[in-house]
This record gives C-alpha cells, structure tokens and sequence, in this order.
C-alpha cells in the first residue's frame, strides 16, 4: 500500500479572541482529503510564546475533532496515530483559542498520511 506525507506547519502571529472563540489561524493550515484516499492524523506539535495558555484546534468540516491545549511558553507534542480516519473530501484546518487580547505566535506541526 502506498502512502503519502502531508504537512500543515508553519510559524504564525496571533491575538486572541477568546479561548472559548477558536478563529483561523491562516489559510495555508488546510487540508482537503482528495477523491478515492483516506487520510489519517498522524501527530501533533506545537509552541506557544505568550505568557498565557492557548489552545491550538483541529477543525473537521467546521467543527471541532481535537483541541490541543499550549501552556504559556511552551510546547506540546501529541501522537495521534490511527485516532480516526478521514473520509475522501473531508476539510481539516488549524484554529486558535486564546484568551482575548493575548498577542504571540504559534508554532504548529500537523502530521497527516494519504493512503
């Protein structure tokens, strides 16, 4: 069977809204699961530098699959293999909660698998 990476990572500023008020953190961090695959979240990874706990979000078809929570200056590291599979046209993007007014930047990391 094959099998390919993808990735929806990158390094992005943020301001919050809300920790009960997850928003887009860019349009860059979607992902659409092509015709005739199925697509599986492999890991999860991320960095917060506020001095305030944030909580990156893991968006499916708008709503909320997993939210993965980011102390103040720190990192996470999730290891997702095989949770769930992802249908063929399922839409997967990264959110961001954090508390209103609280400016930094995230670093994420999203592991996914085509097969």
């Amino acid at each position: 069977m094959h099998s390919t990476p993808r990735f929806l990572q990158g390094v992005f500023a943020y301001e919050g809204k809300g920790l009960d008020r997850p928003a887009p953190i860019d349009p860059a961090l979607s992902y659409v699961v092509p015709d005739g695959f199925t697509t599986q979240a492999v890991y999860f990874r991320g960095g917060n530098s506020a001095a305030e706990l944030v909580s990156v979000v893991l968006m499916r078809d708008g709503s909320p699959m997993r939210w993965f929570p980011i102390g103040a200056k720190a990192d996470v590291h999730v290891p997702l293999r095989v949770v769930e599979d992802l249908a063929a046209g399922t839409a997967v993007e990264l959110w961001l909660a954090a508390p209103a007014g609280v400016a930094g930047t995230v670093i994420v990391d999203l592991g996914l698998v085509e097969i």
